[in-house]
């Protein structure tokens, strides 16, 4: 299914959704991101979402902008934050500081060569971590970004499209009953 038949089959309570994904996954609607960054971060965004109809119709759209490594960095987003944002935001959330300094252990080298450049990935790691609700790895990864030099916008646009796409797989799902 296209993104656009996926698009039209949103319920009409949901029409803002509609418009909202149209937008977002423009340059246009996402200021500060171009068309590369703006598919890295909707394709990691779906697959954290879990609608599997949602993860094929964003891959085809990231395709035609995005190399075959670029998509698997994506993934790799996706894959990465699935197992980190549950460590962190629980380490986070307990109220014992004697987590936070304990070493992870956890293998993370895809964070080093990912298939994407180092501001796709933290701004795919970032939406990935507003969609599981992990503030410690929003906090680490919007620091990043505005290291190297990503804007306020950037960053707004790619929890934008976090958003959006979430809860287009949210409805999506809740339709189908």
């Amino acid at each position: 299914m296209s993104l656009s038949e996926l698009r039209n089959q949103l319920p009409d309570y949901a029409k803002d959704l509609k418009l909202n994904l149209d937008s977002v996954l423009s340059d246009g609607g996402s200021p500060g991101l171009d068309g590369k960054k703006i598919r890295a971060v909707a394709l990691a965004c779906a697959i954290a979402s879990r609608h599997a109809p949602l993860v094929r119709a964003i891959e085809t759209f990231a395709a035609d902008q995005l190399s075959p490594e670029e998509i698997s960095g994506a993934k790799a987003a996706a894959a990465i934050m699935a197992m980190n944002n549950i460590y962190y935001r629980a380490t986070h959330l307990i109220h014992n500081d004697e987590y936070g300094q304990l070493r992870a252990g956890l293998r993370m080298n895809v964070m080093a060569n990912s298939g994407l450049d180092k501001v796709s990935f933290e701004l795919a790691s970032l939406a990935v971590s507003a969609i599981n609700g992990c503030g410690a790895c929003m906090d680490s990864h919007e620091r990043t970004l505005r290291q190297h030099e990503v804007s306020a916008q950037g960053v707004q646009s790619a929890l934008k499209i976090a958003a959006v796409i979430h809860s287009v797989a949210v409805t999506h799902e809740q339709a189908a009953g």
